[in-house]
């Protein structure tokens, strides 16, 4: 393989015109795609294999006019001071209110009067109007939603208290300017590690290009495919992050090549050939675990995953190709005098060892107590993870300023906290020989589980499946409430075998729980997945058996430490102003196995750039110590950068509106953390460095078997070595002398 980068690598450095044109063409394609193509919204949200879902599914074909998965909003209002909602002038509002509705959108289904559907509090302070959508909140049009929105407008002008909440005012999430900062933040980190602007800016603009391909191509089959409006700032936030990484990883090895008196074609065919055999392989990682998300079997996770691993396949190729045409058309401005000085220092006998060197030294020395105090204290920081609670948010994790929070709160406040969260339970009547007295008995079982109201069973138009509307007594995602579905499903069990009718729990409740609980089963299926695969592909890189099962343990560490940090930022509270969190809950269920995924091949790409570094020091002679040494004299300061680039543009999406997308960025943040100062960094070394030779043993069979992928470039160094002789080394000196 390195061969072959490297072969390509020279050829885009001569060609740079024409590759930089085919870039360029993709871009504007991509970008004019986005530009014609309708705005995406919220995607469809399915569970299949749920009982949830197959409720959903049921009343869709026995009582398609129901629209059991269209929108909903709620319009409350609460009566100022003493008043109640019945007085005649607050009542006749109200009423009014209700025909204005009615007459506002084509897409309403239903408005029903809150004097007739007895959605009136017992107190008479809150009542709220229920309006139903014939489509989902993600095909709602606007002028559907402002015509909401102003109706709620002018009923406060009767002073009464007027808030809205459910889906049907569900809105497209945006990141703010934090994800700028990010951005700015990089270039800064960029401009200390290499000491020039221009080579500062290249993985920045390289990587600009490769997300901007990425992302537009996302936006412009939004609609199409059904990507949703999450989908491509998820791949914005991880395309970033790797682009400019692995940008950065060819420009730094680049430039030590031209430190070494090489050409610079020739620098760029070698700087490819190594440096991108580690970005093929890290990039491969990424992908891995990404696409691996189709294991959980949810469409809407499974098109995140595949949307952001092309991203991520894009930033390979952009690394492989772009950056060494872009190195062409720097010229010797890559290298400034400054930077240039500091390189030769830097390998002249007499320089003094830089960071990485000491740091490492430091390691070999006191290998167990580095090990120690690193396992030790990602141990501490995943304490809080045993306190974990998985579920997806409702109005009532939004800040209190929103009207949907303050819905939230007043209809809470009016009618009971389970108000919020009732429960559809589906009774499909058609095995059953007499299907009113069969859904007579399920509402009599619930009645006695201990619920807060159950009302009576509403029979389709052919008279063989009844919903029974249930209202717990207690917050949708209290535990109390879970075990009320749970609950209801036994009982449904036992009628089954009475009655011959089924008995099924839906609504956003039960599919939340249904969601939480398919997450947590998907885990470790997911786990072994994606862990086997990578160990597989890091045994062909590093042709060793510890390495890459010291690299998963590592992995493990950072996975576990980093939910305790989210639980004690977003369900604690702890430290949540400094991050914006404004209503702690419950953590989101599809956020640990995303985490997972996502910061497994990140945590390989710091493997596979750091630990490659040392193994070509090993095979090129050195000893298991002084390779460690070399590769962190040579890797560290990279990886470092690289580490607090990924930060910075993680971090910069705290800032979203989304709360999935604010507790994704401060996940992959703290993991990133976590994994590369820590974890590689600090306990790698360390094991490595007990292990000695060890850790680069193979079984000789293994050897044989296993196809060698050079990643190190060994086999290039030779076909070089032997090609070259004195005539090339003085040619690159030259070349130097010139830059």
């Amino acid at each position: 393989m390195a061969t072959f980068l490297y072969k390509l690598g020279r050829l885009t450095f001569r060609r740079r015109g024409f590759v930089a044109l085919i870039w360029v063409a993709l871009l504007a394609v991509a970008g004019i795609g986005a530009a014609t193509a309708s705005t995406a919204t919220s995607s469809s949200f399915s569970i299949p294999g749920t009982e949830a879902q197959r409720a959903f599914d049921l009343l869709e074909e026995r009582n398609p006019g129901m629209s059991a998965d269209g929108a909903t909003a709620r319009v409350v209002f609460q009566a100022p001071g003493k008043e109640k909602v019945t007085d005649p002038a607050n009542k006749a509002e109200i009423s009014g209110i209700v025909k204005e509705l009615q007459s506002g959108s084509q897409q309403i289904a239903q408005v029903a009067d809150p004097f007739q559907a007895k959605a009136v509090s017992q107190d008479g302070s809150t009542a709220y109007i229920s309006v139903s959508y014939k489509v989902s909140s993600m095909e709602l049009t606007d002028a559907t939603r402002d015509s909401l929105e102003d109706v709620g407008k002018e009923a406060q002008k009767s002073g009464m208290k007027v808030e809205i909440g459910g889906d049907a005012l569900q809105v497209m999430p945006h990141t703010g300017t934090a994800e700028i900062i990010g951005v700015v933040i990089a270039a800064v980190v960029l401009v200390i590690t290499f000491g020039s602007l221009v080579a500062a800016g290249l993985p920045l603009v390289t990587a600009l290009v490769g997300v901007g391909i990425g992302v537009s191509t996302i936006t412009a089959l939004a609609n199409v495919l059904d990507l949703g409006s999450t989908t491509s700032i998820l791949a914005m936030m991880i395309g970033l992050a790797v682009g400019i990484d692995y940008a950065l990883f060819i420009v730094s090895r680049y430039r030590a090549e031209l430190a070494e008196g090489r050409e610079r074609e020739e620098a760029a065919g070698r700087a490819v050939g190594t440096a991108g055999s580690a970005v093929v392989f890290a990039g491969l990682t990424v992908v891995i675990a990404l696409v691996g998300l189709a294991v959980v079997n949810i469409p809407m996770l499974t098109k995140m995953g595949f949307a952001a691993a092309g991203t991520v396949a894009i930033a390979v190729l952009i690394a492989l190709t772009l950056v060494p045409a872009a190195l062409g058309f720097a010229g010797k401005r890559i290298m400034g005098r400054k930077a240039r000085a500091a390189a030769e220092k830097e390998e002249s006998p007499d320089a003094k060892p830089n960071m990485g060197t000491r740091w490492a030294r430091f390691v070999l020395r006191k290998p167990v107590w580095v090990m120690l105090v690193g396992v030790l204290g990602l141990g501490v920081i995943a304490v809080p993870a045993a306190s974990l609670e998985m579920g997806l948010p409702d109005d009532g994790a939004q800040p209190k300023s929103t009207t949907q929070r303050q819905a939230y709160d007043m209809l809470s406040d009016g009618f009971g906290p389970g108000f919020n969260g009732p429960l559809m339970v589906v009774v499909d009547t058609r095995n059953s020989s007499d299907g009113k007295a069969a859904a007579g008995r399920v509402a009599e079982e619930i009645e006695s589980i201990g619920v807060s109201a159950v009302v009576p069973p509403v029979f389709n138009k052919a008279g063989d499946t009844a919903t029974i509307t249930v209202i717990p007594k207690d917050r949708p995602s209290s535990h109390a409430t879970e075990e009320v579905v749970h609950d209801i499903r036994d009982a449904g069990e036992d009628v089954r075998a009475d009655t011959g009718a089924e008995v099924l729990v839906t609504g956003a409740t039960a599919m939340n729980i249904d969601f939480s609980q398919k997450m947590n089963d998907a885990l470790l299926p997911y786990l072994a997945l994606v862990v086997g695969l990578a160990f597989l592909l890091l045994m062909l890189v590093f042709r060793s058996i510890l390495v890459p099962l010291k690299a998963a343990l590592g992995f493990l560490l950072s996975v576990v430490a980093a939910p305790g940090a989210v639980v004690a930022v977003f369900q604690w509270g702890w430290l949540g102003s400094l991050f914006g969190v404004e209503q702690t809950g419950p953590i989101m269920s599809m956020m640990p196995i995303f985490m997972v995924g996502v910061v497994f091949g990140l945590a390989m790409d710091y493997e596979v750039f750091l630990v490659t570094r040392m193994r070509e020091a090993y095979v090129h002679g050195e000893t298991p110590g002084q390779a460690i040494v070399t590769g962190f004299k040579h890797g560290a300061r990279v990886v470092t950068a690289a580490a607090v680039i990924m930060m910075a543009v993680f971090s910069g999406f705290i800032g979203s509106t989304e709360q999935m997308v604010k507790m994704i960025g401060f996940s992959l943040a703290v993991a990133v953390l976590f994994d590369a100062f820590v974890v590689r960094m600090a306990i790698v070394p360390a094991v490595l460095a007990l292990l000695g030779r060890k850790a680069w043993w193979l079984p000789r069979w293994l050897d044989r078997v296993l196809p060698n992928v050079d990643v190190e470039g060994e086999k290039l160094q030779k076909q070089l070595t032997e090609g070259s002789g004195s005539e090339g080394g003085e040619s690159g000196e030259r070349e130097l002398a010139r830059v």
